[in-house]
């Protein structure tokens, strides 16, 4: 008995020495713990320095240097470098081949002109239509592509007596119509033979442009002024004025005009109302990011 209760004191050591043993094992753990965490870290400080730079470059519309970009952004200059170059790589931002400057690139822009849908769209055409109607006394009216014809987003109505009773969601052909024109004018030497060679371009009045050579020589002239015109071609007693609507790409979006009956839509009429029409499509454009007004300008 007395073996018996000197060998259990010799065992009470070797009970606990495992648990002693798990000690340094739990704070290994607990480092390593430590390192994931700082594993995760690390991507999300690089996203974070990522965006920061991202603002800093648009704020600078000029370009800005990678000395001067380290310096905004508070990163040392390789850092910086190491950053840019992945979004270079990626064509988010890009640089000027001379001055080494950072832009911001056009991947960006298309990226968040996708996010821009029509619910979007409409609800920033409308005040901007109800603004053109009041001014003109016409219905107002915002289209975009779909296939090879055009669809009324947004319209308004104006003040004067007769008024089109054309529907949100309407399809128009694009061959005949000024919306359509104006989105025709903005397709690619590519896009545009495409859509001639597939698109049957069939009257809707006497007045309807249905030969090709005829409606090249209509969609250089809306390439040359930015102003597309239908004198009757969709409705005999309809005329309509249209023009590009742009986004932050430079890309038309969409088309923006105004339709009226033709007893009160004059050529001198057409002349004055026409300026309002391009007023609204430069502000419109502006609201969906556009940089520059002039260029809605006709030359």
């Amino acid at each position: 008995m007395r073996r018996t209760a000197k060998t259990k004191p010799r065992l009470k050591p070797a009970a606990i020495s495992p648990a002693r043993k798990i000690e340094p094992r739990s704070k290994s753990l607990h480092l390593s713990d430590h390192g994931a965490v700082d594993r995760q870290r690390v991507p999300v400080q690089s996203l974070g320095r990522a965006f920061a730079i991202l603002e800093e470059i648009a704020r600078h519309r000029d370009g800005i240097g990678l000395a001067e970009l380290s310096k905004m952004v508070g990163l040392h200059n390789s850092t910086a470098f190491h950053l840019a170059k992945t979004m270079v790589s990626l064509g988010y931002i890009r640089q000027e081949r001379d001055s080494k400057r950072y832009r911001i690139g056009l991947p960006l822009f298309a990226l968040a002109a996708s996010a821009l849908d029509e619910v979007e769209m409409v609800n920033i055409a409308t005040p901007i239509l109800e603004q053109l109607s009041r001014e003109t006394g016409e219905s107002g009216h915002f289209a975009v592509r779909m296939g090879d014809a055009v669809v009324v987003i947004a319209r308004t109505s104006g003040s004067g007596a007769f008024q089109l009773t054309d529907r949100v969601g309407v399809v128009r052909p694009a061959h005949c119509t000024a919306l359509g024109k104006v989105i025709l004018a903005s397709l690619d030497d590519d896009q545009f033979k495409r859509f001639v060679q597939r698109a049957e371009l069939k009257p809707s009045t006497k007045k309807s442009i249905t030969e090709v050579p005829a409606l090249l020589r209509e969609i250089a002239d809306v390439k040359r002024t930015g102003v597309a015109f239908d004198q009757g071609e969709f409705n005999l007693e309809v005329r309509c004025i249209a023009v590009p609507t742009k986004d932050f790409t430079g890309q038309t979006i969409g088309a923006i005009g105004i339709s009226g009956p033709i007893w009160r839509e004059s050529s001198q009429a057409l002349q004055t109302k026409t300026k309002a029409v391009q007023s609204a499509g430069a502000r419109l454009s502006a609201a969906f990011g556009a940089k520059s007004i002039a260029k809605f300008q006709p030359e």
